[in-house]
């Protein structure tokens, strides 16, 4: 017999769907068949394919998976030989990841029984050795510019050049996704820190980290409802008319060799409605720093949007206005897009969360260099403050 507790990760899932994840070596016909034949039983009572978990359930299968045979003895029996006969552990009720330590995350000296996990270890890349990739990525979860991190999530301050996850031109090991997993390996937790959402590979700033399973699906939920607001600073080409103001084209991807484009103001099938929100908050002379909400998060959208209307960002290799860009190169010494996500709002468990990130510092000295226009006082430093 196995024996899982449904830990936070795995609640308010299928039962079908948490036995592929908890044992992704077995085949969907063993699935099946240990379901059809009442082999697998939640708290006492046989379980049945569409059966939704609650954290705390115990999941018993009435049969011995040849993947997870080995992994369940040769674990608990190390850590039951480190802490003493007397904290010895059922082998058949968890799997102990390697690298997985007992504190919380925020350094509570309290010490806790290890998390039970639904994965197998043998799956799972938690207990892998590291590749020579892996391991000359490593750097990059130490240097991790953490805004802030609690028990549900971390907020990031990723640089310009980093790409947010793995994908073609992106070396293995070297993006932020993979950073964070080497980060949450240090960290000994259970669960791979997953972002709930993305920035370009040349914008810089803040993403959001779920540490845990409900967390992910819940800031997933939020930003697909607009829950996340999500404000930038962006420095463009002219000055703008109107102090502030609002885009509303659609976009529409278009994939071509030299990189995926998004077309403005089409309205065929594939067309996704964007809104674009800006303030300026600083006139200089040839340009304005505009500050932006988004409404919606597509794709290159800002990038997008402020091309359209005549005012591409300065260093948009994509988008922008490549002889000004070489220019501002030269003068300013910008030598990538001028954008970062400097603030990030939501409710979390009822309370209102407020999160500014500042310029980095190779922005701010292109902005130290330019010639104000005038001086306004109803907005905040674009240096920000992290609360």
């Amino acid at each position: 017999m196995i024996t899982r507790q449904i830990d936070r990760n795995f609640a308010n899932m299928r039962l079908d769907r948490f036995l592929r994840k908890a044992f992704p070596d077995e085949s969907l016909s063993v699935f099946f068949a240990v379901i059809r034949k009442k082999k697998v039983r939640v708290n006492g009572i046989v379980g049945k394919a569409n059966q939704m978990l609650k954290e705390g359930d115990t999941v018993c299968i009435y049969e011995n998976f040849k993947s997870v045979e080995a992994d369940d003895r040769t674990p608990v029996d190390t850590l039951a030989a480190a802490q003493g006969d007397e904290n010895k552990m059922d082998p058949i009720a968890s799997v102990i990841l390697e690298g997985q330590r007992p504190d919380r995350i925020q350094g509570d000296s309290k010490q806790a029984t290890p998390s039970k996990s639904g994965f197998a270890k043998n799956k799972s890349t938690w207990g892998k050795a590291l590749s020579p990739a892996e391991k000359h990525a490593g750097w990059g979860a130490k240097d991790l510019d953490i805004v802030i991190q609690t028990e549900d999530y971390v907020i990031v301050n990723k640089p310009s050049g980093l790409a947010s996850q793995p994908g073609s031109g992106t070396r293995p090991g070297e993006s932020l996704v993979e950073y964070l997993w080497e980060w949450g390996r240090r960290e000994g937790l259970d669960f791979k820190p997953t972002i709930a959402h993305r920035l370009d590979q040349e914008t810089s700033g803040m993403l959001i980290a779920a540490l845990h399973g409900d967390t992910l699906r819940d800031f997933t939920r939020m930003i697909r409802e607009h829950e996340v607001e999500k404000f930038y600073f962006a420095l463009v080409k002219g000055n703008l008319k109107k102090e502030k103001g609002t885009i509303d084209e659609s976009l529409t991807r278009t994939d071509a060799a030299k990189g995926s484009k998004m077309k403005v103001g089409e309205n065929g099938k594939d067309a996704q409605k964007a809104i674009t929100h800006y303030r300026v908050k600083q006139h200089y002379e040839g340009y304005d720093l505009v500050k932006i909400k988004l409404e919606t998060g597509r794709m290159h959208q800002i990038r997008a949007h402020f091309a359209s209307i005549g005012h591409p960002l300065l260093g948009d290799s994509r988008y922008g206005d490549f002889a000004l860009n070489r220019e501002v190169k030269k003068t300013l010494g910008l030598h990538r897009l001028f954008l970062h996500s400097c603030r990030l709002e939501f409710v979390w468990q009822g309370e209102r969360k407020v999160f500014d990130c500042p310029l980095p510092k190779e922005l701010q000295s292109v902005i130290d260099k330019l010639k104000p226009m005038h001086f306004r006082h109803d907005f905040t430093d674009p240096r920000g403050a992290r609360k």
